[in-house]
């Protein structure tokens, strides 16, 4: 049973999560945080932080890691297929007929709509982080990681990558 547990906290976030990996973090925190209670909020933000800090998609990085930690490898294994299963059957199934109707008005108003509900789950799990780090850090390690990755990123166009290592960094010898 645990590994169907595995399998749906991975496949469902995989098939609803429209937009790739970075829109289906929200989804996949409800299904691991709360549905599954396996982690708490602070664990699944360091095994985000610790995915996007490696090269690949984030959320087989995820599915894999948690995957692991509650099944061991075939665990591991079960949840980065239920990771890339939707897509996989998307592609076979309904390449033809996505293909199709791709400049319909229909469909160009369904991503639309689809589009602001991701923001704002993002935007949540975005403040949930924060709270958690200003908990558990404290304000002024918060303010100084997100100032500072703010004026890299958007005022010294540093890439994601080194803003991110800079961080693993800096959270390893002060925190």
């Amino acid at each position: 049973m645990l590994y169907w547990h595995i399998f749906l906290a991975f496949f469902i976030p995989g098939i609803v999560g429209y937009g790739g990996g970075p829109a289906s973090i929200p989804l996949v925190e409800n299904e691991v945080v709360d549905h599954y209670g396996w982690m708490t909020v602070s664990e699944f933000s360091e095994v985000l932080a610790l995915g996007n800090s490696l090269p690949g998609p984030i959320a087989t990085k995820m599915a894999g890691y948690i995957g692991y930690e509650q099944g061991g490898v075939l665990g591991s294994i079960v949840g980065i297929f239920a990771t890339v299963a939707p897509s996989l059957l998307l592609m076979i199934v309904l390449l033809g007929l996505l293909y199709k109707y791709k400049d319909s008005p229909k469909v160009k108003r369904m991503t639309n709509y689809i589009r602001p509900t991701i923001a704002v789950m993002l935007g949540v799990m975005a403040f949930s982080f924060f709270s958690t780090s200003y908990s558990d850090s404290g304000v002024l390690q918060t303010v100084i990681l997100v100032g500072v990755s703010f004026f890299l990123l958007e005022k010294l166009k540093v890439h994601p990558a080194y803003v991110i290592m800079g961080s693993l960094l800096y959270g390893g010898f002060f925190l």
